[in-house]
């Protein structure tokens, strides 16, 4: 059976997140209307998700690492010190965005791609420490029922559209055999609800992800388009 990690399937999404919105913002046509106001708007929503992620892991997480690992601790409130400046600085480049003349859009907009990518530089290394850090030093100091514990914790903490986004986000960038388990967890939960529930967490799949996630569930892919009610 494989070790508790409570960082490795939700980290793995939100670099996926951050990487396609960089590309996205880079490559972005501001001079359609909407746009600017559009790629704000997800630099703005991005730093708020990673604010509410650090939140989480000091409520769910970080507490027991204090008690076990004061030292690892003390190295994640570092790396939070640095993100905080640079989610500061990303958020005000994008609330500007939007008001920017014309003339001098393209100039902002590719400060607001450097001040992005400051952010993704800052958070991988803040990811490094989780994983390599805080999760191993977890694993030597805690047992798995009380790593079981927390995530149990986390999950009860969360509303049936909370726990549905952080599925949506999660799945697409998570290998195969991961991605399945996942998904088989959650609808053997949804009981007579199955089919419908199976179509809901898999909205943010590719077609050729789907299709390898029914396969590797051994169900048709019809049996999730049946609506509620349908085991």
């Amino acid at each position: 059976m494989p070790k508790i990690d409570l960082y490795r399937n939700v980290h793995m999404g939100q670099r996926a997140r951050l990487f396609a919105l960089a590309v996205e913002l880079g490559a972005a046509d501001l001079s359609r209307p909407g746009t600017a106001a559009d790629q704000a708007e997800r630099c703005l929503a991005m730093t708020q998700e990673l604010r509410e992620h650090a939140d989480h892991e000091d409520t769910f997480i970080h507490q027991l690492l204090r008690e076990r690992a004061p030292q690892a601790a003390d190295a994640l409130e570092a790396e939070h010190v640095r993100l905080d400046a640079a989610f500061v600085a990303l958020d005000d480049l994008a609330r500007a965005l939007p008001a920017r003349p014309v003339d001098t859009l393209a100039d902002a907009q590719h400060a607001l791609y450097l001040a992005l990518n400051e952010v993704i530089s800052a958070y991988l290394a803040h990811l490094h420490a989780e994983e390599t850090v805080a999760m191993p030093a977890l694993w030597e100091y805690a047992g798995e029922e009380e790593l079981g514990a927390v995530y149990a914790s986390f999950r009860a903490s969360r509303t049936p559209e909370q726990a549905l986004t952080d599925v949506h986000r999660m799945l697409p960038a998570l290998p195969p055999p991961t991605r399945a388990a996942i998904v088989h967890d959650v609808i053997e939960a949804a009981a007579e609800q199955a089919g419908s529930t199976l179509a809901a967490v898999t909205a943010t799949l590719s077609p050729d992800q789907r299709s390898r996630l029914y396969e590797d569930l051994a169900v048709p892919e019809a049996w999730a388009l049946r609506g509620p009610g349908h085991a």
